[in-house]
């Protein structure tokens, strides 16, 4: 009778998730549907081309360089899979400070992976947070609904869409502060503990000269009379 009542509760709470997703997912599709009618992708785009050239590049290179997948280490190198001691604590405070930055700059990728896995994580196992932010798409439907035609009256006042939706998305973040507040400050918390821990402990001095590496390109086709290779003495002219 027990393991009924589990599987039940069980099953009725995997449903609860399953139906609040997909109210999440109709929900961001209109929320998305709202901004751009409301002109806020105009909005975007023309503060994005009113920006000087240089900036657009600069912003671009940034995004390439932090973003670049292949800073993103494989599991191999982040544990030290293979390594004869990948772990150990160092006493030498130079030789610590050299290696949490090190780490830092290295596996930097890798952290903030784990930090959002772990907001997921807690989210997902957060009742009060997913029926929150489950009323919360439901809002946003029932004012895209009510301003579908480009206004709403409400007391005689006349609301347009564009309104609704900067009044909503103010209210929105007041919202997601308060409901994911404690999920914030838990993940922070708990990451910041396992970053730490990971840059005091691992070693990866052995990777330090990975980033220095220079990628040969092209194709090198050398003549079997090429100087350099000729470049010793002649054994005829020294005979001479």
């Amino acid at each position: 009778m027990a393991l009924t009542d589990d599987s039940t509760t069980s099953s009725t709470n995997s449903g609860g998730i399953a139906s609040t997703l997909t109210a999440l997912n109709s929900a961001s599709s209109n929320i998305k549907n709202a901004w751009d009618k409301s002109g806020g992708s105009q909005a975007l785009s023309s503060i994005q081309s009113s920006l000087p050239q240089g900036t657009k590049d600069y912003i671009a290179d940034a995004q390439n360089k932090v973003f670049n997948r292949k800073n993103l280490r494989s599991p191999t190198v982040f544990f030290g899979l293979g390594e004869e001691k990948p772990f150990y604590l160092e006493r030498v405070p130079s030789l610590v400070t050299e290696r949490v930055k090190h780490n830092l700059s290295f596996f930097y990728l890798n952290y903030a992976l784990l930090t959002a896995l772990l907001f997921a994580l807690t989210l997902l196992i957060s009742p009060s947070a997913i029926i929150g932010i489950g009323l919360l798409g439901f809002a946003w439907m029932a004012v895209i609904r009510a301003t579908a035609e480009g206004s709403v009256e409400i007391k005689g006042i006349t609301v347009t869409q564009k309104q609704a939706t900067i009044a909503m998305s103010g209210f929105s973040v007041i919202v997601l502060i308060w409901l994911l507040a404690h999920i914030f400050w838990w993940t922070l918390s708990t990451s910041g503990f396992l970053t730490g821990v990971h840059c005091l402990l691992r070693d990866a001095s052995m990777h330090k000269d990975e980033e220095d590496r220079v990628e040969m390109q092209g194709d090198l086709s050398l003549d079997e009379e090429a100087t350099f290779l000729n470049s010793g003495p002649d054994p005829a002219g020294s005979m001479a």
